[in-house]
């Protein structure tokens, strides 16, 4: 039970940590004067490595060190990049540096650049939850050894959940230094992971690591390059399986043949010597789990623009916060707030979405994997009226900002309430809530059961890419709007861009996406029915016989994906 409460610990105080990196964008504009897209440039490498780390980190738990140890390097990382963020602010180390201590970008130096550049990737590894959760759930699940928490210790970890989060959005923003807006987290994170730590002796029976799926399709590929000049049997029954009734199998399929050749015996060599080397020979079942992923690539890959979309909510509207009102009457309210709508806006949605395509499920009104690429459909319309709303608030926000003179004064707040922006952010966490839910469910009946689990960190993977593909979007955006001698859209200050264009330049390519998204489902649908007529669905009939699955968003922003029996 001591280590649960430990663990729990570790997930508050990243609450804290992870409400105050949404401020970055804001520390980077007002205390390093950097440009607009210089600072959401930084912002979006650091969150597209935040969802595009966790792939790495769970290979490595699950092939070298196990969970707990890496859940221990992750909380190590998480607070000393902290702590070099703190280090990074001007006043933290201008004694030693010889720098003013003001929050001013002339009182920025070498080594306070190096530390925010060091610090960045660190906080990314930390704060990677999809690999971070599993490895809290599997930490707590190993040493609860099937005891249940009591209602007591259930109410005692929500309330105070929601008092470190009330102290994340109405507490923190108040706290004008911002060396001390990192540096609370950073000292909250040290003392949490040194109480961690103190279970290293005690823990000795931790589960070892027992490989990952990662290894087999690695493994696959190598297998079928080292037989690229034998032929493959007309006969599937001559390529290898393990006929094990304990093992999991997959029946052939006579798609992407040239995979097959990982599975051919070579006749030259005794079967068991070629058994014993797993580079050199795969189970059918392996090479058909490699194909299923394969096959999933088209689709896949229109989840990337959705990723460009979604990183304008810790760029661009960060920046357009942060120049607004924050006043309602005399009372000044945290911009943090609006965060906190969206993440609320993204956990109703997952558990909306979840509930209703179940529901659609049971009452036979729509097939499952209908409702579920319908349900994608309808996060992209989402998108594009997050973007389309986004373009008339900033359109509006540019006409005070003309009207009042403050098209060359950036500090200047605009008169004009931050809650204007609130609508934008709320679709844009239905949008990632509804796509991530919808994504998930969409790919999860034709995935081999050993992948299910890797789904949820697959999905926010792609569209992690599509976060870093936002820096080359708005780069090119940016070029093509300044031809024929026109003004570039992306200017050095917010009030002299046009941020407008493009919010209205991402709808209309997300409506475009929408299309491709159509056409790539339907052939993926139209293939795996072509496998089916084939009379080769076992694999299919196999996942029908699953359990059913539930997808949370839990409390550290990350998606669960829970498989339950009937």
């Amino acid at each position: 039970m001591a280590t649960y409460f430990r663990v729990l610990m570790l997930i508050w105080t990243d609450i804290l940590g992870i409400y105050a990196i949404w401020l970055l964008m804001e520390y980077l504009t007002d205390v390093w004067k950097l440009e607009m897209t210089h600072a959401a440039t930084l912002v979006a490498i650091f969150w597209g490595l935040y969802d595009l780390l966790p792939l790495l980190q769970l290979y490595v738990a699950e092939t070298v060190m196990g969970h707990y140890r890496m859940l221990f390097i992750f909380s190590i990382s998480f607070s000393a990049g902290l702590g070099f963020l703190t280090m990074s602010t001007p006043p933290v180390l201008a004694h030693v540096t010889g720098n003013c201590s003001e929050y001013k970008s002339e009182c920025i130096g070498h080594a306070q650049k190096v530390l925010l550049y060091t610090a960045l990737p660190m906080i990314a590894f930390g704060m990677a939850v999809q690999s971070k959760w599993s490895c809290y759930e599997t930490v707590i699940a190993e040493r609860m050894n099937g005891v249940q928490l009591n209602v007591y210790g259930k109410a005692w970890s929500w309330l105070v959940y929601n008092i470190v989060t009330l102290i994340a959005v109405l507490g923190l923003p108040y706290i004008k230094p911002w060396s001390l807006k990192f540096g609370i987290p950073a000292i909250c994170t040290l003392f949490a992971t040194l109480l961690f730590s103190t279970t290293l002796c005690s823990y000795k029976h931790t589960l070892k690591p027992e490989g990952s799926l990662l290894t087999v399709f690695i493994r696959m590929f190598v297998a079928a390059a080292s037989k690229l000049f034998y032929r493959i049997p007309k006969d599937p029954k001559e390529l290898f399986e393990n006929h094990d009734p304990e093992l999991y199998s997959v029946p052939h399929t006579r798609s992407l043949r040239c995979l097959d050749k990982a599975a051919v015996i070579i006749p030259t060599k005794p079967i068991e010597e070629q058994e014993n080397s797993k580079w050199r020979l795969c189970r059918v079942t392996e090479v058909e789990m490699t194909k299923a992923v394969i096959r999933m690539i088209p689709v896949f890959m229109t989840l990337i623009f959705c990723g460009v979309v979604f990183a304008i909510g810790f760029t661009y509207f960060m920046a357009q916060l942060n120049q607004m009102n924050p006043k309602v009457g005399r009372l000044k309210v945290p911009t943090i707030v609006l965060v906190w709508f969206f993440k609320k806006a993204q956990m109703k949605c997952v558990d909306f979405s979840g509930d209703l395509l179940d529901m659609l499920h049971l009452t036979k009104l729509a097939p499952r994997k209908f409702a579920s690429a319908l349900g994608i459909v309808i996060s992209m319309i989402l998108a594009i009226l997050s973007c389309v709303t986004a373009a008339k608030v900033e359109n509006r926000r540019l006409g005070v900002v003309r009207e009042h003179g403050l098209v060359d004064k950036p500090d200047e707040t605009v008169p004009m309430t931050m809650f204007w922006l609130l609508p934008q952010f709320l679709l844009l966490g239905a949008f990632d809530g509804v796509l991530h839910t919808t994504a998930l469910q969409f790919f999860f009946h034709e995935s081999p059961v050993p992948m299910q689990r890797y789904l949820p960190i697959f999905v926010s993977g792609v569209s992690s890419v599509g976060v870093l593909c936002s820096v080359l979007s708005v780069f090119v955006v940016g070029k093509i709007s300044e031809r024929g001698g026109k003004t570039n859209w992306f200017q050095h200050g917010l009030n002299q861009s046009r941020l407008d264009k493009y919010y209205w330049t991402l709808a209309w390519l997300m409506g475009v996406n929408i299309v491709i998204f159509v056409v790539a489902a339907i052939w993926y649908r139209c293939n795996e029915s072509k496998l089916k007529d084939e009379e080769l669905c076992g694999f299919n009939e196999a996942i029908d016989d699953m359990p059913n699955w539930t997808y949370t968003y839990n409390i550290c922003g990350c998606y669960n994906l829970r498989i339950t029996k009937e």
